[in-house]
Parts: C-alpha cells; structure tokens; sequence
C-alpha cells in the first residue's frame, strides 16, 4: 500500500497557540522508478465525505501498475484537483483535506518545540477545484469503462455485481441486453463501426505509450548487436506431456498444466550462470574511463505481457533458486494480475534480463530492443512443425542415411548491447541455453 507525502508549510508569523483546524493538499507520492504521472481511474471519496487514517482516497494507474491511495490523516475532503481520466502529476495535490486540528500534521511538518513562541502553519488550498458527482464514483476497469463508451452507455447507471460493488464486463453487456429488449433494436447504439474516413484523428499518446517513447528513445542510443538461431523443442515438448500428466492427477498445486515457458525460463537460467556477463548492467556510462559493469547475482528475468492496459514485462525474480513448478506458479499469477491491470509495482522493477515470447502471437525471427537497464534481450518466435534432414542408422544395410524428419522448430533471436558484449559471446551463450533445451535431462546435473 503506498502512502502520500507531507504538504509543504510556510512560516508566515508567530502565535501563542497552535490553529485548530487546518487544510491539507494532500500530494501524489512518488510510487516508483521514473514514474512522474499517473492517471485518475476512479475516486473512492468525495468533497465533504468524513475519510479516516488509511482509508482510501483514489485508484491511479501508471504505465507500470495500478495504485490505490490511502490517507495519512483523518478529517473532511474538501476539494479535488483531478477529474477521472486526467494525469495527475507526482508531487502535486489531488485532494485537500481539513483535519480536527493541525496536531494532525506529520512531526516533519511541526514547529521546533525549541522555540518559545508557537508557530503558525499556513497551508496553501489549491484552486483548481471542480464540480462533483456520483458519477465520478462508478467502480469500473478502465478496459470495462471503454466497453461502456463505446456502446454510448453512462456507466454510472449500472449496478455492478463485483467485489466492492464493481462494475464488470457482463454487468454493461446483460444492461445493453434489457435495454435492447425494452427499448427495441433500434434505439440503442451501435458500437462504432471502424470504417475509413476522409478526417484524420490526432490523440495524445496513452501513459503506456509515454512510457515506452521514454524508454526505446533511451535504448536506441544503445549499439545493438543481433543474432538468430534456432531451437528443437521436441524433447521439451515430450517433458512437458510428463509434467502435466503428473500435474493432472496431483492437489498439491494450484494449475494443472504447464506450457514451454516455465522450462525455457529456468534451462535460460541455467545457461546464463556460465554468461554473468549477458546478466550485468552498465553504470556510469558518460565515458569509457567512468563506465563500470554490475554484476548482478540474481536472475531476475523479464516477461512481455499484453494487458488491457497495454504491453508491459514484469519479471520473475530470483530465477536461479526456483523450480520450473515455482516459476510456474509467478507466471499463473503475474498473468491473472495482468488481466486486471493489476501487477504489483515490485514485480515491474529490478528486471536483469528479458526473454519475450512474442510467438504466442506469430511471427518468426525478430529485432528486439533492449532495456537501458540491461544488456541482453532474447525474443522466441512461432512454434512451427517443419522438415529437417537428420542422420539415421539404416535397419537392413546398418549404413548411416540421411532422412527428412519433422521437428518442432523455435525461432530465437538476440540483440545485446555491443559495447561490452562481443558477438562471440551471444553465440557460445545461445549455444549452451540451446543444448539444454534440446537435452532437457541435461538441466538435472546443473540444478543446485
């Protein structure tokens, strides 16, 4: 749970007593690594509601999470700045609040019991205020709030059947549904029909679209080095039959079947133990003779997710001491987070390396871009069942011949930054992650 920073005081002249009451412009705090805005998804309080300590005052959403606010104090809202819908900068206030008395302050924010004389706190209110109304106060997903807008329905005369009185998908489609029956077919809006139009649409960009203008402006001035190969996956294909067999019939986790990406991670893990390097961060990077590498003991490897929200990669931590049933078990949940927009902070940060399945998709072969705070990035392309030439022994001559098989074919492809990281390097790397894969059982004698 995230808390807010204390307001800013001003000493403007001396009394013999403390005020009574005083407004407080409660500011957005600073809720992570380079996050300077976030958007107002919805109020829990209103202008005259009664809040106490730790309660909640509003949801906000950045490009990496979504946040629920809570109070420091106790006391009366008085006024909000923001609307729903509108970035609310950090640092700047998004509500008053009157507290009982200014006892309520922050000890950082009380006069020096030094002084003789008592001191008075002026609080400066914002002016921005607005007009609120129930409406405001819908508890909804921005993904269910843009279903509702593009039915042209007001979400606010929707009873919502979620926890906490939310509004859900199937709440806005059953209302859609009753007023189409009652209204007729024909007085109820359409969705919107994406045709060509002659009119050009211009739009700011998203908070998830800022975040990722910031961050490939700054990786692009990385030199990239790529490299591709390819995988088999047939052995892993059979061991991941094995486990789920084993998972079907056991109570002891809470899924039942894996895919490919538990067992890439760790055998990804494994490899990277050989390749410290590929797992490092540069620091200080002005000049060569400044520069300095980090070598990071934990395996903290970054996962591309597609949310409602966006496209984000919040990593897996600790790669290095979990089974593939552990690792399993982050991805079930930061997948179920994920769909609720609702990936914990901590999960975004300290990721040391990415590997990103872009196949689930399609595509093959790729050009991916790393994160300034890494040096490698490995994206895996489409499964494909193709033919290949493989090397048997003859049954009846007992001569070796050539034969077209088919295999299951997985793209790979590199891109690291090259001005620590020689291309010799990725290749023996690749080499060794791909050898695992192919000989899954080798990954036994590895694990410590």
């Amino acid at each position: 749970m995230y808390h807010l920073n204390s307001p800013n005081i001003r000493i403007r002249e001396f009394h013999t007593s403390y005020l009574r009451s005083a407004i407080i412009p409660y500011l957005l705090a600073d809720i992570g690594e380079g996050i300077n805005e976030c958007e107002i998804v919805q109020w829990f309080v209103k202008p005259g509601d009664q809040i106490n300590e730790f309660e909640k005052i509003c949801e906000v959403q950045s490009d990496k999470a979504t946040v629920e606010i809570t109070s420091r104090y106790s006391g009366v809202i008085k006024e909000l700045h923001y609307q729903v819908g509108e970035m609310a900068k950090v640092g700047k206030p998004i509500v008053n609040i009157e507290t009982e008395s200014a006892s309520e302050e922050p000890e950082e924010s009380k006069p020096d019991k030094n002084i003789t004389s008592q001191i008075t706190i002026q609080l400066e209110p914002s002016t921005n205020a607005f007009s609120v109304n129930d409406k405001v106060l819908t508890l909804a997903t921005p993904a269910v709030r843009r279903i509702a807008k593009e039915y042209k329905v007001d979400i606010s005369e929707i009873k919502g059947t979620g926890k906490g009185a939310r509004v859900t998908k199937d709440d806005v489609m059953n209302y859609i549904a009753k007023k189409t029956q009652s209204a007729g077919k024909h007085d109820m809006p359409s969705p919107p029909q994406y045709i060509t139009t002659p009119e050009d649409k211009i739009t700011p960009l998203s908070i998830i679209q800022k975040s990722m203008f910031k961050s490939m402006t700054r990786s692009l001035q990385i030199p990239h080095f790529g490299y591709g190969d390819e995988f088999i996956l047939d052995n892993i294909i059979a061991l991941r039959d094995m486990v789920n067999e084993y998972l079907a019939k056991s109570d002891k986790f809470s899924f039942k079947k894996i895919t490919y990406m538990p067992i890439l991670i760790k055998s990804f893990s494994i490899a990277l133990q050989q390749f410290p390097i590929l797992n490092a961060s540069l620091m200080d990077v002005d000049s060569p003779d400044t520069a300095k590498l980090k070598y990071r003991s934990t395996h903290n490897i970054g996962v591309a997710m597609n949310t409602p929200g966006g496209l984000i990669v919040p990593n897996v931590k600790n790669v290095q001491t979990k089974s593939i049933y552990e690792i399993a078990a982050d991805l079930q949940r930061l997948q179920e987070d994920g769909k609720r927009n609702a990936i914990p902070l901590s999960d975004m940060q300290e990721g040391t390396i990415t590997l990103s399945n872009i196949g689930i998709i399609g595509g093959t072969h790729l050009s991916p871009v790393i994160f300034s705070q890494e040096l490698c990035i490995v994206a895996i392309g489409k499964v494909q069942r193709l033919p290949r030439f493989e090397s048997v022994k003859d049954d009846i001559t007992g001569k070796i011949i050539e034969k077209v098989v088919a295999k299951h074919i997985m793209p790979v492809s590199f891109s690291a930054d090259h001005r620590v990281i020689a291309g010799v390097t990725v290749a023996r790397f690749s080499e060794a992650w791909k050898n695992l894969v192919e000989n899954p059982t080798l990954m036994s004698v590895e694990l410590r």
